[in-house]
């Protein structure tokens, strides 16, 4: 599915740590949870990290950051298991996807559907350290964490479901530290919707040609060659949500400059898309693990 012009996409690469470290039996449920891919549990961390620490207002309580950076890790894992059982009949004719353990055969669905349950019932036992309202808070991602793997089927803003369930914890974050969820973490939680928008687009046009073949669809086949630009929109509404979110939280003013550098590090990126070149997105996408470390040490740094 590859050409000599064009490097090979797919996610996962034979020989790395988890093929040289790993027992086999535990090498296809270690990809399935995304643990050899740890970007999306970094760009899960570092919002629901800056939440905390917004509402805190200083360095959070080193038990509630250990208990929702483990329920970012779980949930994280749970809803990758739950988009490849999904997806397992259209993985193996996406080149970024081909390789995956069930598109490829490497386990069958039962085993998946099994682990699964493991990882949803870890994800559980965390509810036992929370405020009664943030398990309220917690089990109304649900829907959506089951919603998500589907959207593609029947509308082009997946990544839009994916944004709301992703940073779930932005607002369970607040349940758990304050009692409510005020206007400006709304606010901040939107924002950070916006910004997995833009940037789960960029990671869309990698797979763009092979969705449309496959009758998919994504906010990279909606927005077709006008990509750059509504990229750009999102990540506009995202520095607007999370500069206006933190003044309704009483960030301080290092809060602001740390917004001017988050403005400049999007504009790099929206400025170095190029829609023709997969490999350049991916490495974008990336790029946002900056960005999620740039709003957490914007928070802390507005708590001064």
């Amino acid at each position: 599915m590859t050409t000599s012009s064009r490097p090979d996409l797919s996610d996962i690469h034979h020989g790395d740590w988890v093929d040289r470290r790993l027992p086999g039996a535990w090498r296809p449920f270690t990809r399935l949870a995304r643990l050899d891919r740890p970007v999306g549990i970094w760009l899960t961390l570092f919002p629901c990290w800056a939440a905390l620490v917004q509402a805190s207002h200083g360095f959070p309580d080193l038990r509630q950051l250990a208990v929702f950076s483990l329920g970012a890790l779980l949930m994280r894992s749970a809803g990758s298991t739950i988009n490849d059982i999904a997806d397992r009949k259209f993985d193996g004719h996406v080149e970024r996807t081909r390789f995956r353990p069930l598109a490829s055969g490497e386990i069958g669905t039962l085993p998946a559907f099994l682990f699964l349950t493991v990882e949803l019932a870890l994800a559980a036992s965390l509810l036992f350290f929370l405020t009664p309202y943030a398990r309220l808070v917690a089990v109304c991602v649900l829907p959506l964490v089951f919603l998500y793997p589907l959207c593609k089927r029947f509308t082009h803003w997946p990544q839009a479901v994916l944004g709301a369930a992703f940073n779930w914890g932005m607002l369970m974050a607040w349940a758990e530290v304050s009692g409510h969820i005020p206007a400006g973490a709304l606010l901040m939680w939107a924002g950070a919707v916006a910004w997995q928008i833009g940037y789960d687009t960029v990671y869309a046009y990698v797979d763009r040609a092979d969705d449309t073949r496959l009758g998919l669809k994504s906010t990279a086949i909606l927005f077709g060659r006008h990509g750059k630009a509504c990229i750009g929109f999102f990540y506009a509404l995202t520095v607007a949500a999370w500069s206006l979110g933190g003044w309704l939280t009483d960030m301080s003013l290092p809060y602001a400059g740390g917004m001017l550098v988050i403005a400049a590090h999007l504009a790099w990126q929206t400025w170095r898309i190029d829609l023709a070149r997969p490999e350049v997105n991916f490495r974008l996408f990336l790029a946002n693990i900056l960005t999620g470390a740039l709003l957490a040490g914007a928070a802390l740094a507005g708590t001064w």
